[in-house]
């Protein structure tokens, strides 16, 4: 397979050099900081605004529980806002169009308001009416790959307003050099084959709820197929049932595959009893004619695994773009969508 004739915008350094965004991302953000007297006492909440890769950052953020933040993925602003918020407006592109409208009302209402985006019209209007601005860098990339970008930006903005500790900025640049994406490539490429042609059903503990909307959502932009995702205790409830013979009426379970992200370590947060809630929905849905496999959370931290686990998400979904003679990187469907909406 020749690699480079169907990747033809180069996912596959994209990928590569990943851990190089953390620290790129604390840098453009180091001097960010609000309007002197805007925000006088430690805000009630933080409002994160954005839409697909780029409300991702929070999404990380209100998983890992630092801090108490509500993500907006819509127009407008969600009805937690008020003075005492801090509107963050999170935007790849700075053209879209529900987190423009949220720039505008947290703007009409003068509430203590901070954006990142690449350029487009956030970076005018945020320059044009003076909004404190992070400006991620180029040469552009898909938005989706920009994670690392846009979440240490994130975090360093909050902690020049003294409202993250210092720690999660050097974790956070310690990603930078602890992770090594080629050593994730291999089992990416090999799951990659496991679900070719198959529809694949991604599952986590629920402290990974994020991680597996992130490998659904790479697996839709970038492999161009359907995905679920899940998580645990609550899919034993409901989506195991679904999981039954019958829905053969729907589509052979030969067609399904089940991914389980499992952090067998476990963490401070998690519940053990979770751990064999899996091998228990394992078992059931095997014995309905499913592949199941258990993929392992590797790393040290929780940012760690949350990241090492991204990456192989994102090679595992490169991969099986070329698996289906697919170039990764177009979002034709997106793209026709956004034009469309433009026009009226």
């Amino acid at each position: 397979m020749a690699v480079k004739n169907i990747d033809k915008s180069n996912m596959y350094q994209i990928i590569l050099d990943f851990p190089k965004q953390f620290r790129i991302g604390t840098e453009v953000a180091k001097n960010v900081y609000l309007k002197s007297g805007q925000l006088t006492r430690p805000p009630e909440n933080i409002i994160i605004c954005g839409m697909g890769g780029s409300a991702l950052p929070g999404d990380i953020l209100a998983a890992l529980r630092p801090l108490d933040v509500f993500i907006h993925k819509s127009y407008g602003l969600p009805p937690q806002a008020g003075n005492d918020s801090i509107i963050i407006c999170i935007s790849y592109s700075g053209n879209t169009e529900e987190t423009l409208s949220a720039f505008s009302e947290a703007l009409n209402r003068n509430l203590p308001l901070i954006t990142i985006a690449t350029g487009g019209k956030l970076e005018k209007l945020s320059k044009k009416y003076q909004i404190p601005f992070v400006k991620i860098p180029k040469p552009l990339i898909p938005p989706r790959l920009a994670l690392g970008l846009q979440f240490s930006a994130l975090l360093q903005v909050l902690a020049n307003h003294n409202l993250l500790e210092e720690s999660y900025i050097e974790e956070v640049l310690r990603l930078g050099v602890n992770l090594n994406s080629k050593n994730l490539e291999k089992q990416g490429k090999a799951l990659a084959k496991k679900i070719f042609g198959k529809i694949p059903l991604i599952y986590t503990p629920e402290l990974f709820w994020v991680v597996g909307l992130i490998w659904k959502n790479s697996l839709n932009e970038t492999a161009k197929i359907l995905a679920i995702n899940n998580y645990f205790p609550e899919l034993n409830h409901n989506e195991t049932v679904g999981l039954w013979k019958i829905n053969e009426k729907q589509i052979s379970n030969d067609e399904l595959s089940v991914i389980i992200l499992r952090d067998a370590q476990g963490r401070p947060r998690g519940h053990p009893r979770i751990l064999k809630q899996m091998e228990i929905a394992k078992d059931i849905i095997k014995k309905e004619g499913i592949t199941v496999d258990f993929v392992e959370i590797e790393g040290k931290t929780e940012l760690e695994k949350f990241f090492s686990t991204v990456i192989l998400g994102f090679w595992t979904s490169f991969w099986l773009a070329l698996e289906y003679q697919t170039d990764p990187t177009p979002v034709k469907a997106i793209e026709e969508f956004k034009r469309r909406l433009a026009k009226n």
